[in-house]
């Protein structure tokens, strides 16, 4: 394991940022591009943990793709709805969208797909996307434990027609669905129930699809929240398209700035036009009284001196995780909301960072899915566990921008969705 010590930034800092491209965009364009009538060139991929079992997923299931690493750039040839291979064993890792994706896809295979992953990935319930895929038409059984990893998919092909949709542990599971639909014997048309966890990632997943060239239709209840979605047969068409730097990884960058007053971070490639949902972290930013300026195609934040505030989160999970750390630094108790899907990610992250914010000095209290944070007079530094969790080691990284003290142990964990994290949150100072 690698630990990281940090040295907290002896000036405020003005930087410009550019982190890799969106994990979330670049796993379902590569689905969406394999799906696809010809090759797709995808630019700004994200090279990372994630997105490498993405990338062999879809070649163990035959799909041609030429990766150039160097420059971010993969060619697709996509087969048109059409699975080349009829049997595979695909190893996920602790990817949540890769085997959650690959479920899907797999479905319109004509043979038997064994999905697996980590020791964690078993622990990660998918049998909301099962029951969903199965209510479409889908044959789907479990290796071992009933709503979990491993899971045989068989290549029977997806009937269609109507199905419900609760608010779900993952936004993925609906995501996946949505992603197989066109190739479904008929129409597919999914009602859903009200508060829809994680949305902006649904409406990510549906504006991907029109840019690929399917017709997606979301009907909204009075009140403007998602009622019913209706996908309309039909076949992707391939796109070049380039993946936006990941709104997620942003945050921390963000944070960095928001917690030192006069310190100054502009990121390029994300703004209003963003597909991301977590370009709304710097609204909450704002919120908490930092000097926030986005544009079509950037963010910028100034530091300032910040408040606490009280705030739900459910449509930012990832984002939340920043906001929990920046808390410690505001004048006042801040009150996070919509953490319900938190306990099932790559670790029990409500409890890790209840337990790792406390060692910074924070008084913190955990009740349902609603954090509190209640600031230290003075925070001090630790060294953090990161429960080899990726955002857990970045999210806390920015604590070791302002307090002496702070190591991230199991630093390694980056690697998943930003391996080159700590050089850019060292180069904010001009030092690496």
């Amino acid at each position: 394991m690698t630990d990281v010590s940090l040295t907290p930034f002896e000036a405020p800092f003005e930087a410009t940022v550019v982190p890799p491209g969106s994990k979330s965009l670049t796993n379902r364009a590569l689905v969406l591009a394999a799906l696809a009538e010809g090759e797709s060139t995808l630019s700004n991929v994200l090279i990372a943990d994630d997105t490498e079992v993405m990338l062999d997923g879809l070649e163990r299931l035959g799909f041609k793709l030429k990766l150039d690493r160097e420059k971010g750039r993969v060619k697709v040839k996509g087969e048109g709805g059409r699975i080349p291979k009829r049997n595979a064993d695909l190893f996920c890792g602790n990817s949540g969208t890769t085997i959650r994706f690959l479920a899907a896809l797999c479905t319109l295979g004509g043979g038997t797909a064994r999905l697996d992953g980590n020791e964690r990935m078993r622990e990660r319930p998918i049998g909301e996307l099962v029951d969903l895929l199965t209510a479409l038409g889908a044959t789907a059984h479990y290796e071992k434990a009933r709503g979990y990893p491993p899971l045989l998919v068989e290549g029977t092909g997806l009937a269609g027609g109507r199905a419900s949709y609760g608010a779900a542990l993952s936004s993925q599971y609906l995501s996946a669905a949505l992603i197989a639909s066109p190739y479904a014997e008929t129409d597919v048309t999914i009602d859903l129930a009200p508060d829809q966890t994680s949305w902006p990632y649904v409406e990510m997943t549906v504006q991907l699809m029109r840019l690929f060239g399917v017709n997606v239709l979301v009907a909204l209840n009075p009140d403007r929240t998602p009622k019913q979605l209706r996908v309309l047969r039909g076949v992707y068409a391939a796109a070049d398209y380039a993946v936006e730097p990941d709104a997620s990884s942003a945050t921390y960058f963000l944070a960095a700035a928001a917690i030192s007053p006069g310190a100054k971070v502009t990121v390029p490639g994300l703004g209003r036009a963003s597909l991301q949902g977590d370009v709304g972290f710097a609204d909450v930013l704002a919120e908490m009284g930092a000097e926030v300026t986005v544009a079509d195609d950037s963010v910028t934040v100034r530091g300032a001196e910040l408040r606490g505030i009280d705030v739900d989160m459910s449509g930012m999970p990832d984002a939340a995780m920043t906001l929990v750390v920046a808390a410690a630094f505001a004048d006042g108790p801040t009150t996070i909301r919509g953490l319900h899907t938190l306990p099932v990610k790559e670790t029990d992250r409500l409890a890790a960072l209840k337990t790792e914010l406390g060692k910074l000095g924070a008084t913190v209290e955990a009740t349902g899915d609603t954090l509190r944070i209640d600031p230290p007079v003075e925070v001090t530094g630790a060294a953090i566990d990161t429960y080899d969790d990726h955002r857990m080691a970045m999210a806390f990284a920015v604590a070791g921008t302002r307090v002496p003290g702070v190591t991230i142990r199991g630093a390694e964990c980056v690697s998943k969705t930003y391996p080159r994290f700590f050089e850019d949150l060292a180069a904010l100072s001009g030092k690496r």
